[in-house]
């Protein structure tokens, strides 16, 4: 029979998947004997039995009864003792943080009768009638579904009547009538009075935790950190302390390093006499945590040790949540911190410099994701700004945009290609979506560890904090400056998460140090380089030391190539000629298609040699020494005439107005003859160089001579040669044996022996499924997992994308674009065919992929287990695949075995 429930000393930081992240470290700090408020945690296996059956399991009442016994014996209260009583929280608890995204509620067992209870025992009424306040507002809004809108309304009419802005002037009768109307709230609002049994409150809470994994914010906040979602949550039932007794109590969040940049040193937030939420959710600017020592200075000197020790024990930056009550310092949760790009390079390479982890695990702390973050440009420090407030710098990067003051414009001036900073006085998990959209988050309110900057930090997002120089009016869509300038929606604002300054307009941006650094143009060892920088270089060489997958690039220019191979590429893995034909090139190629004859087709086609010979040259010249694979012509020949309906007009107006237009007129008839329904699917790749004479030989031709070329020059160039769209090994038959004709011919033309391997992408279903007749004339594969991926799902990607896509995610179809990141379970399913059955064929067969998918941090993974020798990216994506090929075979406990 399972168990639903697991006292604290009973877990450990190793039972994330049925704890939860929250539990489980609940349980290794209590094994570690730091004061840990009594409690017990209901596992996630008994939230995926009450998602699916809309009940909790029948053994859980008496599971937790058990618990809540023991609880109530070691801390000597019952749960709602109208004389001392027991009060608990109920919190939320996924394997993987989910900050602010599901619920919490406090103070659970009190009641009109308790209060009095608490009253008495904390010798403050103020304090009891207030936490009673905020049971029935959370209660109320969270497990009861009332908008919480009503409840922060009367908080705000008893401000206004006290003629106060602070809830703190507020003194206990102000909250004993504020208490009277949130119960008459919740009688309206959820057509039930507030429960006062102690027990039903509790079982309540925990079902709306329970139902709080499905809200809206959780689902998108799961899709957009790609969070399965089928984990459920576990809930922590947990005894309360109280940080709001007076002034020698208080809360606050506290972090072994700078999250932000990752710099070792004190930093945190601190309020003094206020719950935890207080702090999260960023309504009351805090204090640095330094100033806790004047305040607290016991309490602050026992947890600097309990960091030094969580974080030696856990050999990472940690995250943690405290409270002071009466002196007294309370252990509410700790775990591995969210960090920023930077921080995450810095401490990395901190931590083994300190003799903590080694490179490989330092390796495993980075992923490409944060590394394509630090190579976004930083605004210009040479240009003039006009700074109009300063905040925390929460989470780093440069960002501009038009100021919007709501979630819903966010969303939709982003989706009509506005870039747009939300601005706020503080954000809560509802504007989850407006932060998704926006290209940066300013608040008024609230400091590095509110829910702005920890989900800011979280998504690689902008962020900056606490600006409360800003007067933030969210109704007006406006905010003022300390000089009352006002600025309303629309103005554009420039935000910087790594000073935390907010300028006026547009700043301009410069690149990152980090691209300097692949550029070639910032030594590592420079005084100029930062540790990010220098973290930067010595885990990308390790990742280099231990990879086994290669890494190219997709280049079509000279230019590309030089950079490609300054960001580490080892080689061309796509060079796509239709590139080649465009611009200037277009009317050659048009005078191909029209030719009548073998004259005119030559014509055209000797036309085009010479500008594919000398691209050829730049590229293979950029790539000395490395292979190159040259795609021959893919697209469809219809891509290089006008369009159809334009072209019709044209020549329709031409005839009214009785002008020339013969060339037109061929024009059209050679387009109309070229029209196909799919284009993509029609006459193309393979097809093309089949059905018109001399198209893939000019290309050969071109590529030879230009080999020649470099080899009398005294280079080494390495061309490789890739027939796409091939779908039967007849096709590459073909194409190979001219292929090989033309080399020998060019060879023979220029007294020099010419070679090059011939391959294949693998783009189509049926060519991986047949990899094993297509390997025995093959040398190679590539794996194009853009047309495989259209394909496999019958997907138009220029039609489907814009379309549906974004309803399929919103499903839960997708849990990311197959375009984006690999379909393993179908495109991936060929991918593994592809490979198996060409190996079989042809043991020495060098394979490849040369879709965009190259570059994706989590479909390297994938490549590497599926046994390709390569992948190959955009240029930018280079130095991302070479960091997480070294963690992929980390991952797989294999390396480079050169």
């Amino acid at each position: 029979m399972p168990k639903y429930v697991y006292d604290f000393a009973e877990g450990n930081r190793d039972m994330k998947d049925l704890l939860g992240g929250k539990g489980a470290n609940l349980a290794e700090m209590t094994n570690l004997g730091l004061p840990v408020p009594a409690g017990f945690t209901i596992t996630t296996e008994a939230c995926t039995v009450y998602l699916d059956t809309g009940e909790v399991p029948n053994e859980l009442h008496d599971e937790v009864s058990e618990h809540l016994a023991a609880m109530e014996q070691a801390m000597g209260k019952r749960l709602g003792d109208p004389e001392d009583p027991l009060l608990v929280s109920v919190r939320s608890g996924a394997k993987f943080s989910m900050p602010g995204m599901m619920e919490t509620v406090l103070n659970v067992g009190l009641n009109d009768e308790s209060v009095q209870g608490l009253t008495t025992i904390s010798g403050s009424e103020r304090f009891a009638w207030d936490s009673y306040r905020r049971l029935i507002q959370m209660f109320g809004k969270t497990v009861l579904g009332i908008d919480g809108t009503r409840f922060d309304e009367a908080l705000d009419r008893a401000k206004k009547e006290k003629g106060s802005e602070d809830d703190l002037d507020l003194d206990a009768a102000d909250l004993r009538e504020l208490v009277a109307a949130y119960k008459r709230i919740v009688s309206d609002d959820a057509g039930r009075d507030f429960p006062t049994e102690p027990r039903e409150q509790l079982d309540l809470a925990v079902n709306a935790v329970f139902s709080s994994w499905n809200a809206d914010r959780a689902i998108l906040y799961r899709r957009q950190e790609r969070i399965p979602g089928d984990l459920g949550t576990a809930v922590s039932v947990v005894s309360m302390v109280f940080g709001n007794l007076g002034g020698d109590s208080g809360t606050g969040v506290a972090f072994t390093r700078d999250p932000a940049s990752g710099e070792q040193g004190i930093y945190g937030d601190y309020l003094q006499n206020a719950q935890g939420e207080d702090v999260v959710a960023g309504i009351r600017n805090t204090l640095p945590l330094a100033e806790m020592e004047g305040s607290q200075p016991d309490a602050y000197a026992e947890l600097l040790r309990i960091m030094e020790k969580l974080e030696r024990h856990y050999r990472d930056l940690c995250d943690i949540e405290f409270t002071v009550e009466k002196n007294k310092l309370w252990m509410l949760q700790t775990r591995v911190g969210k960090r920023t790009p930077a921080a995450a390079f810095r401490i990395a390479l901190q931590l083994v410099d300190e003799g903590l982890i080694d490179l490989d695990e330092a390796l495993n702390r980075v992923t490409g994701a944060q590394l394509a973050q630090l190579m976004f440009p930083q605004f210009d420090v040479k240009a003039g700004k006009d700074q109009i407030g300063r905040g925390m710098s929460a989470s780093p990067g440069a960002a501009v945009g038009k100021a919007v003051f709501d979630s819903a414009t966010a969303v939709e001036w982003a989706a009509a290609g506005e870039d747009v900073i939300l601005v706020r006085r503080e954000t809560n998990p509802d504007d989850l979506d407006g932060m998704i959209a926006a290209r940066g988050i300013l608040t008024s309110r609230g400091g590095k560890t509110s829910h702005a900057a920890v989900v800011a930090r979280g998504m690689g997002k902008t962020c900056v904090c606490g600006a409360d120089s800003l007067d933030v009016d969210v109704k007006r869509k406006t905010f003022r400056t300390k000089d009352g300038t006002r600025y309303a929606e629309g103005d554009v604002i420039s935000i910087d998460g790594s000073t935390g300054a907010v300028y006026a307009g547009e700043v301009p941006v410069v690149p990152s140090a980090v691209v300097e650094y692949f550029e070639g143009s910032l030594d590592p060892d420079s005084e100029r380089a930062d540790d990010v920088v220098r973290g930067v270089h010595r885990l990308l060489a390790h990742a280099d030391e231990i990879r086994r997958l290669r890494v190219r690039a997709n280049s079509d220019t000279g230019e590309d190539s030089q950079r490609a191979r300054r960001f580490g590429a080892e080689g061309i893995g796509l060079c796509r000629t239709e590139h080649m034909f465009l611009g200037e090139r277009r009317r050659h190629v048009q005078r191909l298609i029209l030719a009548d004859d073998d004259a005119e087709t030559d014509a055209a086609l000797q036309a085009l040699l010479p500008f594919q010979r000398d691209d050829f040259v730049r590229i293979l010249s950029a790539m000395d020494g490395l292979p190159v694979t040259i795609r021959l012509l893919d697209p469809p020949l219809h891509e290089f005439l006008p369009d159809l309906t334009d072209l019709s007009i044209r020549v329709a107006v031409a005839e009214e107005k009785d002008e020339p237009h013969d060339e037109d007129l061929e024009l059209l008839g050679a387009v109309r003859r070229l029209h196909e329904q799919n284009p993509m699917l029609g006459l193309r790749g393979v097809r093309l160089g089949l059905v018109v004479p001399g198209l893939f030989r000019l290309q050969t031709r071109a590529i030879a001579e230009a080999t020649a070329q470099l080899l009398a020059d005294g280079k080494h160039p390495i061309p490789e040669i890739m027939i796409p769209l091939v779908g039967a090994v007849q096709e590459l038959e073909i194409v190979r044996e001219q292929t090989e004709h033309v080399l020998a011919e060019v060879g023979r033309e220029r007294d020099v022996e010419l070679s090059a391997l011939i391959g294949t992408m693998i783009e189509l279903p049926r060519a991986a499924l047949t990899a094993g007749q297509i390997a025995e004339s093959a040398d190679f594969f590539s794996f194009g997992t853009n047309d495989l991926t259209q394909t496999v799902w019958g997907f138009s990607r220029d039609d489907v994308e814009a379309s549906f896509f974004s309803q399929y995610l919103e499903l839960g179809i997708f849990g990311v674009s197959p375009f984006e990141t690999l379909d393993v379970d179908g495109v991936g399913e060929l991918v593994r065919v592809g490979v198996e059955r060409g190996r079989a064929a042809r043991p020495d067969l060098k394979i490849g992929v040369c879709g965009e998918h190259g570059g994706d941090p989590e479909s390297v993974h994938f490549f590497h287990e599926a046994g390709l020798d390569y992948v190959s990216c955009s240029p930018f994506r280079v130095p991302v695949a070479r960091l997480e090929a070294g963690r992929a075979a980390l991952a797989s406990g294999g390396s480079d075995s050169r």
